[in-house]
């Protein structure tokens, strides 16, 4: 077939596609994304973007034109890769992409589309490894601790909305933190979906996956001052739980930005995400001797795998537990380290 391309295990490919023939394949995959796998606007959005970043590099390496996806073999991927190396992409940023092609050479094959999968030979990046920023048990107190405005009496007016808004706000951290929430699961709450008397939260997690996340007493406290002064705030008919500008669902900027506010009036010395109190809020239940399954299902993670990054431990809790329970350490008394060596027995 004249100018026609390999895949990466040898087996030439389809016929060539038309541009518009790989849209409609790219749409094909999003739709399945969107319908079947339940991922949300935002994720589709992403491979979406992910998928046109690679075929418009595809389309400058390639020398016949624009070879079509079911063409691109595994030195495609690979040039791509060392490309976004050389602009400087973080290797996290890199491995998702390689993982939005993945996902859409399985669809391919599983389709009929393509007998071969450019990406099977293509190893991800070396990840390195970091821990997100997190607070200590007494940063997140004075976090929840924010002041709330006094009550004016009619409670309407500039003095009204201004206290609506800061009761909002500590409602929205207190899920984040008393509950390990992830922003977009707390942004996506409709006002029928939490039940401050029951405790429980009903959540739609990664996936369409629904789970009752638990309600903490001041969590539970925080939401009913919520709802209670949320007329002022939300919009008529809205049925989102926290609102945002012109009385619409919150969005994401707006949550960190509220976040960040909290932070300085609390004196933090640094202001953080709200992802970063779901990360502190694990951490601070496994330091607490939580197990690790229980904390899997409160974070609402598929793999358990997911759920061992929060188990790193600081060197002072490490030297912490030596100090307290090694017999040979030299934290303990004399007593309790004769009480820890074994018996002799005999002579």
């Amino acid at each position: 077939m004249p100018g026609a391309l390999e895949n990466s295990i040898g087996k030439p490919c389809l016929p060539p596609l038309s541009q518009a023939r790989d849209m409609e394949l790219t749409d094909r995959f999003l739709r399945h994304l969107s319908l079947v796998r339940g991922y949300s606007p935002a994720t589709v959005a992403a491979y979406g973007r992910d998928l046109a970043a690679f075929a418009a590099f595809a389309a400058e390496e390639a020398p016949y034109g624009v070879p079509g996806w079911p063409h691109l073999t595994a030195r495609h991927v690979r040039r791509w890769l060392a490309d976004l190396h050389r602009q400087g992409a973080a290797k996290s940023s890199v491995a998702r992409k390689l993982s939005s092609l993945r996902a859409f050479f399985r669809y391919l094959r599983k389709e009929g589309l393509c007998p071969g999968d450019p990406t099977g030979g293509v190893r991800n990046p070396k990840q390195e490894r970091r821990h997100p920023k997190l607070l200590n048990v007494d940063q997140a107190f004075l976090l929840l601790d924010a002041p709330v405005p006094p009550k004016v009496a009619g409670g309407k007016g500039r003095d009204g909305a201004v206290r609506a808004a800061r009761l909002r706000d500590l409602a929205l951290v207190e899920l984040l933190y008393g509950s390990g929430l992830r922003v977009s699961e707390a942004l996506a709450l409709d006002v029928l979906d939490v039940d401050p008397a029951d405790g429980f939260a009903r959540v739609s997690g990664k996936g369409g996956k629904e789970r009752m996340a638990p309600l903490s007493d001041t969590s539970r406290a925080a939401l009913l001052d919520w709802l209670t002064a949320r007329r002022l705030l939300a919009g008529p008919g809205e049925r989102a739980l926290f609102t945002g500008g012109r009385g619409r669902r919150m969005n994401r900027r707006q949550a960190g930005r509220i976040v960040e506010s909290l932070c300085r009036a609390a004196g933090l010395p640094q202001a953080i995400s709200p992802h970063a109190l779901r990360h502190s809020f694990a951490t601070h239940l496994l330091e607490a001797g939580a197990d690790l399954r229980s904390v899997q299902e409160l974070l609402g993670h598929a793999r358990l795998a997911t759920t061992q990054r929060y188990t790193h431990l600081s060197l002072a809790q490490v030297v912490q537990v030596y100090d307290k329970a090694h017999p040979a350490s030299s934290g303990r008394s004399a007593s309790e380290k004769g009480a820890a060596r074994p018996p002799k027995w005999g002579g």
